[in-house]
């Protein structure tokens, strides 16, 4: 019992620990704005890889999430009296308000977090970070703030291409498997449309972006333990990442619905 109590009090300590480090880290951020005009290039960089290298599986995921949703929506009113027009709007408000941005961040967070804390994991772990500072360079401008930025403008635009393919494999699945046309189906989106709905979807957008970007740097920066080490550090970044995405998930319905 006594050694229970004392895991639990000891990952307690480990979690605040961490916390404390991750808020100390995105201050420095923030305490290097005189250098992020030096490594704008590196933020171009890391645009192309988190935005224009992940618009393919935003499009897979988001079009075939639209597809089930107006299926599911089908079957649910397929024994009522609801005109079929309202599956439109149920797709529609679902793809904006919640599926679009959370299941492609979900989904990103695999794919960029994995990406960015083993990068910079195994540069802590080959010195390469160390090697950085010995040379004067700002780490955290250098290599942290490029990714973070990154993820701040291109989140909003994939979350964007999220909801228009989404959108549009309702429609093509309202066509095919439920006897709905384009008509119908728009008809039906506009009907319980509001234009804050789509800003809401991209307002999470920009929240798990940053919180992506930001906690898979922190993973990777403070990586310890050579190759093993990266490895843990690349899984715990994606964990806390998803957990972070549905944490902030509430957070935004609540402050903002």
């Amino acid at each position: 019992m006594y050694k229970l109590l004392k895991n639990l009090i000891n990952h307690v300590l480990l979690i605040f620990e961490n916390f404390g480090r991750y808020t100390f880290l995105i201050g420095n951020i923030f305490r290097s704005y005189n250098s992020w005009g030096l490594y704008i290039s590196n933020a171009i960089d890391q645009m192309i890889m988190i935005g224009t290298k992940s618009i393919p599986i935003v499009i897979l995921t988001s079009f075939f999430t639209g597809m089930v949703s107006s299926v599911q929506a089908g079957y649910q009113m397929e024994s009522s009296i609801t005109p079929k027009w309202v599956i439109g709007s149920l797709v529609g408000e679902t793809m904006l308000l919640e599926l679009a941005p959370v299941i492609t961040c979900l989904v990103l967070a695999g794919r960029i977090g994995a990406t960015i804390a083993a990068e910079l994991g195994t540069m802590r772990v080959t010195e390469q970070i160390d090697a950085l500072e010995s040379i004067s360079l700002d780490p955290i401008a250098y290599l942290v703030f490029p990714r973070v930025f990154a993820g701040f403008v291109m989140f909003p635009v994939l979350i964007i291409i999220a909801d228009i393919f989404g959108i549009s494999g309702g429609v093509f699945a309202a066509a095919t498997s439920l006897d709905i046309d384009t008509y119908q189906f728009m008809k039906g989106f506009k009907t319980w449309f509001k234009p804050w709905d789509a800003w809401y979807g991209i307002i999470k957008g920009l929240s798990f972006g940053i919180a992506i970007t930001s906690i898979s740097c922190f993973y990777g920066f403070y990586t310890k333990g050579g190759a093993a080490g990266v490895g843990k550090s690349t899984t715990s970044g994606v964990v806390v990442s998803c957990v972070a995405i549905m944490l902030l998930d509430y957070i935004l319905a609540a402050l903002l619905l």
